[in-house]
This record gives structure tokens, sequence and C-alpha cells, in this order.
């Protein structure tokens, strides 16, 4: 990654944190001045005009913000951005049951990245100057800061890819006053390659580097309410995230296959989640965006999972159905409907026959209008 050495004391900053980041555990590093990312902000607002985004919020909430790096930091005059590996996904499945997580997800890696981000801050601040960390925030364009920082170049998947290593990353910023040699841009594409497009589950990359949320199984697995029937039998076992897009890239795959061992402890049974108390499964997956903090959404889930895993004869999956058909949740009970048509067992569906909320009522209608009941 060459430089624009702009003074002498930045370039002094700069390869000092340049040797300390593969310390840290960060793969890449680059710097980009604090200027606002305006094309990024006119494309979140046409996405925002066309409802692409689904109802997600995050960097989508307040543009200007997330596109203003002085919104931050009145007196930023460089952004410093690192990247982390997250480790490679085991592409096998463990059992008919377990629930595929993202290969981000796993672990906590925000906070080992912010941990990184943060004791190179530090060196900044013991000679005065600023220097904030910015990661998995609302406040800034992560995405488009690597771009510009020279960390990647934006794929066709939506995600930023680092020359030979791939997506499999988390980024985060420092902000800070100091001005900094910036990082070239990356000169570099996806070509003609269109994998991540021809396998996306659900058609949700719409055109090449953008994604309608709406259809991304990564947002439908996060986002509240009623998850979409024609999405449900896609989404298969995922309960967090989806790396399909990922998986088929070329770039980085060599690699890929070869660092890290099968991680068995990253997946979860769908049992499991259906049989946790609530306040275990916040405390176990603290460090992920659940709607409303409510576990309802993982359990919902659990159920699709279940729904899918055609699993007819396990006499556990129906106790469990039998289970969330009593809930007092209307949310649960509606997807509870759907499992248990998917698996044959209807005559559960008696349980709810007289229920009268919306989402169980709906639910028994379209499964008759469809045939299934």
């Amino acid at each position: 990654m060459s430089l624009e050495v702009n003074n002498d004391l930045g370039y002094e900053y700069f390869e000092k944190i340049s040797k300390l980041a593969p310390k840290l555990g960060l793969s890449a590093l680059g710097v980009t001045n604090a200027d606002p990312f305006l094309e990024t902000r006119i494309e979140i607002e046409r996405r925002k005009e066309k409802e692409l985004h689904g109802g997600m919020q995050f960097t989508f909430r307040n543009p200007e913000r997330s596109t203003t790096p002085k919104m931050i930091m009145k007196d930023a005059k460089s952004l410093i951005v690192g990247a982390l590996r997250t480790p490679a996904p085991r592409l096998e499945t463990v059992s008919s049951e377990a629930l595929r997580i993202a290969a981000y997800a796993r672990k906590d890696y925000y906070s080992v990245l912010r941990e990184a981000l943060t004791e190179i801050s530090e060196i900044l601040k013991k000679d005065g100057w600023k220097a904030q960390v910015v990661a998995d925030e609302n406040s800034l364009v992560d995405r488009a800061a690597a771009i510009r920082a020279g960390i990647g170049w934006h794929g066709k998947n939506g995600n930023v890819l680092i020359p030979g290593q791939g997506s499999w990353f988390v980024l985060g910023s420092i902000v800070t006053n100091v001005e900094l040699p910036l990082s070239e841009k990356v000169q570099q594409d996806c070509g003609v390659c269109k994998r991540c497009i021809d396998a996306c589950p659900t058609g949700a990359i719409i055109e090449p580097g953008v994604v309608d949320a709406r259809k991304c199984i990564a947002w439908l697995v996060q986002a509240p309410g009623i998850i979409p029937h024609e999405y449900r039998e896609s989404i298969e076992h995922r309960i967090y995230g989806c790396d399909d897009c990922q998986e088929v890239c070329p770039e980085g795959r060599e690699e890929r296959n070869s660092d890290g061992e099968p991680e068995i402890k990253a997946d979860y049974l769908a049992s499991e989640i259906l049989e946790a108390e609530d306040e275990e499964l916040l405390d176990r997956f603290s460090s992920w965006y659940i709607a409303e903090r409510n576990p309802r959404y993982l359990k919902r889930n659990a159920l699709v999972s279940i729904g899918n895993s055609k699993e007819t004869e396990n006499e556990l999956f129906k106790a469990l159905l039998t289970e969330y058909l009593l809930n007092s949740d209307p949310l649960l009970r509606s997807h509870a409907v759907w499992a248990s048509i998917r698996l044959g067992h209807k005559e559960l569906v008696d349980l709810v026959k007289n229920d009268s909320d919306p989402l169980v009522v709906n639910e028994i209608m379209l499964a008759k209008a469809e045939g299934h009941l």
C-alpha cells in the first residue's frame, strides 16, 4: 500500500502504527482524510427511497451523520481504518439441526478489533492528539471508509474485498485530528466474476454491489416481525447471518481454505435455543444485534430451522412444536404452525384452531389456501 506523504510527523506516526498493526492482529491498515462521504450519502438516500434497506437502521438512520466524520470529531483530519480477519467458516454440516452462524458472529470480533484500534489510538493521545475509535456503530460508513483508505475494493456482494484475502473481516476506524499520509485506493475490482450474484439463495444482490435487504437472509434473520413465507425455505438452518455470497468468492479462497480448524462450538442446535430461557440467550449472544433485545427472534429463527429439518420422526421436535403452539407469543405460535405443517404434523395445528390472533389466523388461512391443511 503506497503513500502520499503529507508531512514528516504524519509519516512518522503512520510508520509506527503500521508496524504495530500486525502485532495487534490486524490484517490491513489504511488512512484516508476526514472529508464527507458524499457519494455514499447519495447512495444511502437512493436505497432508502427505494426501500432497499428493508427498515434497517444502522447507517441508514441518519445518512448525513454516518457520512460526515467531522460530526464525530469537529476538527477531524484523518481516519485510520483497520481490518481484523474472522476465521474461515466451516462448510460441512455438523448435524441436521445445527444452526448456522455467520463467521463474523461466532465470537465478538468487534471487541477484539476495538482493543487493537484503542491501543493504536493511545499512541496519538499520549502526544496530545485526539483519537476516537468507531467500530460496528451507526456513526460512520465503515465500508466506504475502508475503500477510500485503500483497504480493499467494493465487491459485487456489497462487501469490501481485500486483495488476495477476500472479505472475511470486520472493519473499524480511528477518527483523529492529526493529519496523516493518505493511502492509495486499491486499483482492482471483481471483473466479470458474478459468482456471488448467482449464489445468493434469495436473489438479494439485485445489481453489482447493491443488496436488497428485504431479500437478504442476513437481515431477514435479524429483522423484527414475521419472516416472509417466500424466504423461509431458503433460510434453511441459519440463525444469524448468511455467508453464501462470501463462500463462493474466489478472492482469497486458497488462503481461506487453509486457515483455521472447524469450530464445532460455533453452532448451536435448534432445540437448545428453543429450550433456553430468554435471559440465557441474551447473555450468550450479547454481542449480536437482536431486534428490540428480544430473544423471541432467535426462537423464531430456530422454529424455521426445525421446519426445514425434514426430521418428521423427531419426537423432540414434535414436543417443542407442541410447546410453542401453546406459547403466549403469537409470533412464535405462527411460526410453529408453519414448522408443524412442514414436518407433516398437521394434527398439531388443532391446538390453535380457535386462536384469534391475526398472525396465527393468517398463517392457517395461507396454509389452507395452498392446500397444506
